[in-house]
């Protein structure tokens, strides 16, 4: 396991369906090593902090290994690393086998996995086209978020090792999976809203739903 790519990019205003929007998903790759702090990365920014950005979502990892999937998906879209608007490419990490709240290293920074990352139309307007938003999520590569539990310095080519394993189980592509897909799982459900080091947004989330499916349960 290993970073592949280190990639930051500050927030700029482009024209996006008839206005101007202000956004960071632009993150072009770095040389040398690259400051880690509690909220990003040296050199990098989020644009809107009320859905992106903050402790649980400091740092955005996507796997090198979806670039293959995408390129054949999107034949005529240059794919460079970073084009999705991810900090760190990584080899070997992918959201099928990660649990929330497995804590890793790289360099001399400390990490923890959080959630998986939900597109918005700020993804569209990266690509060019209203379809990605809607294919991006039912690909299930969605990537995954880190939050950072001691700074550091990291660069490419650093392996990334794990420090601890969470146990519970839930991986983060079981909260893809519940958010979109199997949307009546209650009982995974409730495993996910019990875990600690999942954001509270989505344990309160998941109980919301468990509670709306128990009324209409109860209706008929």
């Amino acid at each position: 396991m290993k970073i592949i790519s280190v990639n930051v990019g500050l927030p700029g205003e482009i024209f996006h369906e008839g206005r101007i929007i202000k956004t960071g998903i632009f993150k072009n790759p770095v040389e040398g090593r690259v400051r880690v702090r509690a909220l990003n990365l040296t050199g990098d920014e989020q644009a809107d902090l009320t859905v992106h950005g903050g402790p649980s979502k400091a740092i955005y990892v996507y796997p090198s290994e979806h670039y293959e999937f995408w390129r054949k998906e999107l034949p005529q879209t240059t794919l460079p690393w970073g084009m999705f608007g991810e900090n760190l490419t990584s080899e070997g990490l992918l959201e099928k086998d990660l649990n929330v709240g497995d804590r890793l290293c790289a360099g001399s920074a400390e990490f923890m996995v959080t959630e998986p990352r939900l597109p918005c139309y700020k993804l569209s307007a990266k690509f060019g086209r209203d379809d990605i938003v809607k294919r991006f999520l039912k690909s299930r590569r969605t990537g995954f978020y880190c939050a950072v539990l001691r700074e550091g310095e990291i660069g490419a080519g650093d392996a990334i090792h794990f420090l601890n394993r969470a146990d519970h189980g839930v991986r983060v592509a079981d909260i893809t999976r519940l958010y979109a897909f199997d949307r009546n799982d209650t009982a995974a459900m409730r495993r996910a809203a019990e875990i600690k080091s999942l954001p509270e947004s989505w344990r309160s989330y998941f109980r919301e739903r468990i509670e709306r499916l128990a009324q209409q349960q109860n209706r008929m």
